[in-house]
């Protein structure tokens, strides 16, 4: 297995190894807060340990104590985002209402864009090159959780508690709608007339994505 493949499982295991205490996580999320800028700007190639040192303002020798190289860096960002991303489905069950669990994943994917916008661009960047660093967990981790939701969203289809959907299709759809407002934010703005999003624009992204995605699968809220 090439260092690459195993990016995502490295940084996973570091992330336990390590310890918790408060200066560590301080100083390992301006670490992160800093890499996820020069990787916007630069790409991985183009990133330098050194440019993410100073923008942290933290000596290189603390970067590399945190993180051993530059790719045990990227792959700290990369889990990050899947990390936070997942969350917000990970714990979905036949037994929940479709309504709520799809509403308030919507919610989260779009505040995602508010509050981790170049973290969602490093993740669209990562996959249009290729996935080079992450094909391994795309392959395997990724494609058993997506598995795992589209099972869960098909027994709620034959529960009758939706329209009959393609799974894997509107979690794509939601995918895409979500991460719109952060890898194309310079688009919305201009089309807007607006120099910044606000909160009420994320929140109304939100609440007009969850309209369209409910309708559009047969499902009524409570309130409706």
């Amino acid at each position: 297995m090439s260092s690459t493949e195993n990016i995502l499982a490295k940084a996973a295991a570091d992330k336990q190894r390590k310890p918790t205490g408060k200066i560590r996580q301080q100083n390992e999320q301006l670490i992160i807060d800093a890499a996820e800028i020069e990787f916007v700007n630069h790409g991985f190639k183009g990133a330098s340990v050194r440019k993410i040192a100073e923008r942290a303002g933290l000596p290189k020798a603390n970067v590399h104590y945190y993180f051993k190289s530059k790719l045990d860096l990227y792959g700290a960002v990369l889990h990050n985002i899947i990390e936070l991303w997942n969350s917000a489905f990970n714990d979905i069950k036949p037994d929940d209402d479709p309504a709520e669990a799809l509403a308030a994943y919507i919610h989260s994917k779009v505040m995602y864009s508010k509050t981790n916008p170049l973290a969602s661009r490093i993740f669209a960047s990562e996959v249009i090159h290729g996935a080079p660093f992450l094909s391994r967990y795309i392959e395997t981790d990724f494609e058993n959780w997506v598995a795992e939701k589209a099972s869960v969203i098909k027994a709620w289809i034959a529960q009758g508690k939706m329209d009959r959907v393609d799974p894997y299709h509107l979690l794509f759809l939601i995918w895409a709608s979500t991460q719109h407002y952060a890898d194309f934010g310079e688009q919305v703005k201009a089309v807007l007339g607006k120099e910044t999003l606000e909160e009420d624009d994320y929140q109304l992204a939100a609440e007009q994505i969850t309209q369209i995605i409910l309708k559009g699968c047969g499902i009524k809220r409570v309130s409706d």
